[in-house]
């Protein structure tokens, strides 16, 4: 009998526990692993965050003023900076998963990561490596837009640091958990929660360091500073992650991840007119190796991978045409996760919004504290992370436990219901950023009244709390599911999710635009002038999308609840030995006669 990848419980437990120290031997409990050494992780992550946030949130900002990009431009060129960074989280988790390990994968791309920083850092400081200063906001028509070797180095230098964070980025997430063991202690459990809110936390930390401090200084002291200061927390964050190397227990690569999933599609396809096990059974024709087990419903037409035909020899089928239950199983979660993850793509187009627009909304606006005190446009960010690291903590100590009683559910609520929470409440973000602006504008060109940046406050505190509940709770989620061996690959799915909705907002402005444009005048978001542009209808757009998603996502999540087998199935499938179904009629050719 040929099998795929981990095809009996034996085999799944090795798997599942075989983890090391960094010098390759077997990790040890008592010294390996826990939250002490995930906390060496989660430094890495708000160091990393740190450079990052500070450079792709006031990116847009010296886009115009230094490069001397267009608004519409400079925007689509941040949206699709941070669209590949989360686009190239897929090649991080495969390289793990597949060939490198966590670890060593945080380390590599760190690096690639921190070079791209230095290259901006000093781009931005050499006057010959950009265009001639000049004021867009009087100047516009007369500014020379960087072109050429001036582009090219800018570009290289934003690429290399989208390249490495965005290898970097699952593997922090997944090497942190991974010092988690829930096979053999279960109270690890309720601490993996623990994690995925502490990262946040870290995440949370992060960001309103860079929203505040990093931005101030980029503000005052220039950009090629702050580029600067973005390269020295990335590095402080690499020493961080390097000093918890005692610590760590490593899960080794599986080898390639991709393999298994297309054994089982050649497989069912190739036997696609044989009987369907579950018919076969009714009709006690087919037998499993060792009892009975109740199977997935979902997606049957993948259990003929499993169907093994006897015709008289023992010669072994190839694993390109007979594969384990346990195999199918996990290529049926893949497959059922898709449409959560779909989900969350407009979810996150409305957060492209709030570092582009609404940065450009605040430049519009009153940004005076004191007299000699003016907030940069790019901290208003910073205002849902103030309240988040506040209620985090609250959220995990408090609501969790008390949760807990009522649902029975470990984290509180499930990891669905908390992503739905901020799916529903991102629609209200938007409709608040519409009301918002319609009131600036408004004022803007009525009386020539200047409002206060304080304004545009609740459409980032909305927005804050509903990323907490959708990015937690979707890490959690896809961290959870069963498939082994592929968890810094599905954490790489989670940010894939920003990619695609960051690439959306750029298809979105683009369509806008065309639409609603004129032979007479342009469209809403085609001037560089938000008192011309109609930012609030384009607001009032995403508030009907990301409602209308909210109703596909319910949709979506209970046809994945009801159609989800229970947890224990798969386990008491292993434990009976049911790797693959056994065709007892001596023949190849046995078909359906209702199957074409």
């Amino acid at each position: 009998m040929e099998e795929g990848r981990g095809t009996d419980k034996g085999e799944m437990k090795h798997q599942q526990e075989n983890t090391v120290d960094w010098r390759g031997r077997p990790s040890n409990p008592k010294k390996h692993g826990g939250m002490s050494a995930a906390a060496f992780v989660l430094g890495l992550q708000a160091f990393e965050i740190m450079g990052i946030a500070a450079v792709g949130n006031n990116l847009i900002t010296y886009l115009i003023n230094e490069m001397h990009f267009s608004l519409s431009k400079s925007a689509n060129i941040v949206t699709n900076f941070v669209g590949t960074i989360f686009l190239l989280a897929l090649l991080g988790g495969y390289l793990s998963d597949s060939h490198l390990g966590c670890f060593w994968t945080i380390i590599l791309f760190g690096f690639v990561e921190l070079s791209g920083f230095i290259l901006l850092s000093v781009q931005a400081h050499l006057p010959q490596l950009k265009p001639a200063k000049c004021n867009m906001l009087t100047d516009g028509d007369m500014c020379e837009e960087a072109k050429g070797f001036k582009a090219l180095i800018f570009f290289v230098a934003l690429y290399l640091v989208a390249l490495g964070s965005g290898c970097v980025k699952p593997n922090m997430i997944a090497h942190g958990a991974d010092q988690f063991n829930l096979q053999t202690n279960p109270s690890h459990s309720k601490k993996l929660s623990t994690y995925f809110n502490a990262a946040y936390f870290a995440f949370s930390m992060g960001e309103l360091i860079a929203l505040t401090v990093l931005v101030w200084i980029q503000t005052h002291a220039g950009m090629d500073v702050g580029f600067g200061v973005s390269a020295a927390a990335m590095a402080m964050g690499l020493i961080v992650v390097v000093s918890g190397t005692l610590y760590y227990r490593n899960k080794p690569p599986q080898g390639s991840i991709f393999t298994p999933i297309a054994q089982v599609f050649v497989a069912a396809m190739l036997k696609r007119k044989q009987i369907n096990p579950e018919l076969m059974i009714n009709g006690d024709q087919n037998r499993a190796e060792s009892g009975n087990v109740v199977q997935t419903q979902r997606f049957r037409f993948l259990d003929k991978a499993c169907i093994k035909v006897e015709d008289g020899s023992n010669t072994k089928e190839s694993p390109w045409r007979l594969c384990s239950v346990t195999q199918v199983e996990q290529v049926k979660i893949l497959i059922s996760v898709i449409p959560i993850f779909a989900c969350t793509i407009v979810f996150n187009t409305v957060l492209a919004q709030l570092q582009t627009f609404s940065v450009q909304q605040g430049s519009a606006m009153d940004t005076q504290l004191t007299k000699s005190f003016h907030i940069p446009p790019a901290s208003l960010q910073s205002i849902p992370y103030i309240i988040l690291i506040f209620l985090v903590p609250l959220y995990d100590k408090f609501f969790v436990p008390f949760a807990r009683k009522i649902t029975g559910h470990e984290s509180g609520i499930s990891p669905l219901q908390r992503i739905g929470s901020g799916l529903f409440l991102s629609t209200f973000s938007m409709i608040a950023a519409a009301l918002m602006e319609k009131k600036r504008r408004d004022s803007a060109l009525g009386s020539g009244e200047i409002i206060s940046i304080f304004w545009i406050t609740p459409q980032f505190l909305i927005f804050g709390l509903s990323e907490m509940l959708t990015a937690v709770g979707l890490i959690e989620f896809f961290y959870k599911q069963s498939l082994q061996g592929m968890q810094a690959f599905l954490m790489a799915m989670t940010y894939c999710s920003y990619s695609f909705g960051f690439y959306l907002s750029s298809v979105l402005v683009s369509l806008v635009n065309k639409i609603t444009s004129s032979s007479s005048k342009g469209g809403w978001l085609s001037d560089n002038d938000l008192n011309k542009d109609r930012l609030d209808l384009f607001y009032w757009l995403l508030a009907v999308i990301s409602f209308l998603n909210f109703l596909n996502y319910l949709f979506w999540a209970r046809w994945h609840s009801h159609s989800s087998a229970p947890p224990t199935i798969q386990n008491e499938a292993d434990g009976m030995g049911l790797n693959h179904y056994i065709l007892t009629k001596h023949s190849k050719d046995v078909v359906d006669e209702n199957i074409p």
